[in-house]
This record gives structure tokens, C-alpha cells and sequence, in this order.
């Protein structure tokens, strides 16, 4: 209970040190409490980066394998020459997959036309993109309609004139009106409008949205342009209930056959998967991380290097008070909690000072630019964490210095 007793007037004396110099505990505070700003807004700024392309890539189809012509893991010593010659994927192999595949939950080949000039009347949208694909491009990507419907199996097989636009598209070509039931001319084309797709804005870097695109089927593309001249891809959604690999390795073994590859020939085709995606970015987000604890790390230190000087002060000014004490009967430990309470409660308010400044301008941000800031939890607890090390590491040695004093000394030094 002494010991309680002595530690709470340790801190009660911290408290008062700390009102009876409000303007250097002020001026302490900026350098801890810019240290907390920038490594939480490195962390929170990297995080929310991240959670915006893993999002953009999630739209993708995370159980969903891209059959492709060119892989996406490229990089700086990317083969290209190896895969010129490859084959497009054919409508031929989609249909021979349709009938094999027994671990595919959906199927579809996908074209994209880029760069298409979208009307009605005198209004227009440029740079759109023209989608044409088959029935089960809606269990790949999740639809979600304003206004509307999807095609129906029927409506795709017969390539019907009709078409589902983006919410970019729609609020360019028909303000303030109900689109469906209308037409609009795409590529020369007069299409109806069945569908109305809800807003899903735009990714920072990754851009996969389809608020700019005009869905139409594929048979009615076939029409319009060679449908194997640009790029198209077959994608293969997994079943819900089976391993993504599993579907994959079925998926490999069909292709081969189909292309009729030797065993040790070579796959002409690419499996392409969203893990592709996100193992980079790991990888370049593990980067960033290392970058950004050293930035965050070094500007904490320069505030604690701040903490640590306004203690060795507050010891040289406080000497004589600590001869008093002492001369009373005051042990080492209580001098000596004194300072560390005094430093570690700099670095603490400093911490929830650079913390509140961070949800602030967080706030800002997501109310002008519309950014969800993301901040983790972890990283409060962490920046209090280091906060609280930061304080003992900055006081330990002036309080040592403090406690060890000689009383007789101390009441003599001015």
C-alpha cells in the first residue's frame, strides 16, 4: 500500500511539473506528436492503398481463372517472344470446356472494345467500353442493377439487339430520365437498353469498374467485329465448394487436350488467377512497409531525442526540489518514477494528439474526396505501445541521474 501510496504522489508531482511549464511541455509535444502523424499516415495511407487494389481485384472473381493468351505476372524480363505465337482462346475450346469441365460453376468467353463512342441523340460518351459476353459473365462478376434486368439465356443465344450499361453511361446519355426501354447507338448499332448497373466508382490504380461499359451478348459482337481479334478471354468460375486448384488442374489437363499437347510440350495458354494479382502486390506492399517504418521510425526517434532533452532540463531546474525531497526522506524510486511518469506522459498525450489529427484530416478526406482512410486498430495500439517505450527510452537516464543525486548537493545547487 506504501507503495502505491508513493507511486500516485510520483505522479500527481509529474502532473504539476507538467501544467507549472505548459509552454515547453507544448513545445515538446510537436516533435513526438509529428513522429505519431507521420508513421500512422504512412501506415494508414499504404493500407488504404491496399484496400483499394485488393478490392478492385476482388471485383475480378476471386474463385474466377482467366484462360488467356499473354500471363499476368509480367515484369521488367518478361518473355513477351515466347508467347506471340500463341493462340487466342477460340469459341471452339469455350464450347468444349461448356461440355468437360465438371468443377466450373460458370463459364463465359469475354471480349473487351475499347475506346467506343456510345450515343443517343445528341448526346454522347466517349472512351466507353463495349463488353460482349456470354450468359455466365453474371456468376464471374456480381451485378447489381438500378434499374432492370440481365439477358436471358434465350435473349444471349440469339445475340438479341440489347444492352446493359454502366451508371456513367446512363446519367451521360439520359439525364434525369429512366433509360430502359430506350435505345442507344453502339458501334453503328441501334440497342435497347434492358439494364441499368449500380455505381461502383472508379479504383486509385487498378481500374476494373463497370460504370463506363455497355454489356452486350456475344453473339450479337459476332456480328459487329472478328471476335478473336481482341483478345478475348475464357473465364472459368471454380465451385463454391472445391479448391481453386482443383478446378485449375482440371481446367490445365482439358485445355491440353484440346490443343493437343504432347506431355513435354509446354502449355500455349495462360491460367490466370486474381492471387497473381495480389501476390505482387504483397510483395510491393512489403516494400512500402519497410520504407515507411523507417520514415515513421526516424521521425518518432528525432521527437523522442526532443522528449529526452526536455528531461535532462526539467533535472538540472528541479535539482534543488529533488535535494528537498530526498532530505525528507523521499526514496530513489520515487524521485525516479517522477521523471518517467513526466516522459512517458509526454509521449502519450503526443501519441493521442498525432492520433486525433489523423482521424481528423482522415474525416477530410473521405468527405471531400470521397477515400475511405483506412486505420487500423493494430496501429493505435502499437503507436500507443511505442509511444509508452519512446517515454522510458527518452527518461530513463535523466531520472536515473534525478534519483541519484546527493541531497546535500542538490539543496546547494540554484
Amino acid at each position: 500500500m506504501l507503495f502505491l501510496r508513493l507511486t500516485g504522489e510520483s505522479f500527481g508531482f509529474a502532473v504539476a511539473a507538467l501544467k507549472e511549464n505548459r509552454t515547453r511541455t507544448l513545445l515538446s509535444l510537436i516533435g513526438i506528436t509529428i513522429g505519431i502523424i507521420t508513421i500512422i499516415g504512412v501506415f494508414s495511407a499504404v493500407d488504404t492503398l491496399r484496400s483499394n487494389l485488393e478490392g478492385s481485384v476482388e471485383k475480378l472473381g476471386s474463385k474466377a481463372i482467366y484462360v488467356s493468351k499473354w500471363p499476368w505476372d509480367d515484369g521488367p524480363d518478361f518473355p513477351w517472344w515466347k508467347y506471340m505465337n500463341r493462340p487466342e482462346p477460340t469459341i471452339r475450346d469455350f464450347e468444349r470446356l461448356q461440355q468437360r469441365m465438371t468443377t466450373a460453376d460458370g463459364i463465359c468467353y469475354n471480349i473487351q472494345l475499347e475506346d467506343r463512342t456510345i450515343k443517343q441523340g445528341n448526346k454522347s460518351v466517349e472512351k466507353a467500353m463495349v463488353m460482349a459476353s456470354t450468359y455466365d459473365f453474371h456468376k464471374i462478376r456480381n451485378l447489381e442493377f438500378t434499374d432492370g434486368r440481365y439477358f436471358t439465356p434465350g435473349e444471349m443465344d440469339r445475340g438479341v439487339a440489347s444492352a446493359i450499361i454502366g451508371s456513367t453511361i446512363a446519367e451521360g446519355l439520359f439525364p434525369g430520365m429512366n433509360p430502359i426501354g430506350r435505345n442507344i447507338l453502339v458501334m453503328g448499332r441501334r440497342l435497347n437498353v434492358i439494364g441499368v448497373l449500380k455505381k461502383e466508382g472508379e479504383g486509385m490504380l487498378i481500374d476494373v469498374s463497370l460504370d463506363k461499359i455497355a454489356l452486350i451478348p456475344l453473339n450479337l459482337a459476332r456480328n459487329m467485329v472478328n471476335i478473336e481479334s481482341y483478345s478475348p478471354n475464357i473465364i472459368v468460375d471454380a465451385v463454391d465448394q472445391l479448391k481453386v486448384a482443383e478446378t485449375e488442374s482440371e481446367l490445365r489437363g482439358v485445355m491440353r487436350s484440346l490443343h493437343r499437347l504432347s506431355p513435354h510440350k509446354e502449355d500455349d495458354f495462360s491460367l490466370n488467377k486474381t492471387t497473381i494479382i495480389t501476390a505482387q502486390l504483397d510483395q510491393l506492399f512489403s516494400i512500402i512497409n519497410v520504407a515507411g517504418a523507417f520514415i515513421g521510425g526516424f521521425s518518432i526517434l528525432v521527437g523522442g531525442f526532443g522528449i529526452a532533452n526536455i528531461m535532462f532540463v526539467s533535472v538540472k531546474e528541479r535539482t534543488h526540489i529533488i535535494g528537498i525531497q530526498k532530505s525528507l526522506g523521499a526514496k530513489n524510486y520515487f524521485i525516479l518514477l517522477q521523471f518517467l511518469f513526466e516522459s512517458v506522459m509526454l509521449c502519450l498525450i503526443g501519441g493521442l494528439i498525432g492520433l486525433l489529427i489523423v482521424f481528423i484530416l482522415a474525416f477530410i478526406v473521405k468527405h471531400v474526396a470521397g477515400i475511405a482512410i483506412v486505420v487500423d486498430i493494430s496501429m493505435v495500439i502499437a503507436t500507443f505501445l511505442l509511444s509508452s517505450f519512446i517515454g522510458l527510452i527518452a527518461g530513463i537516464i535523466p531520472a536515473i541521474m534525478a534519483a541519484r543525486l546527493d541531497p546535500v548537493e542538490a539543496i546547494r545547487a540554484k
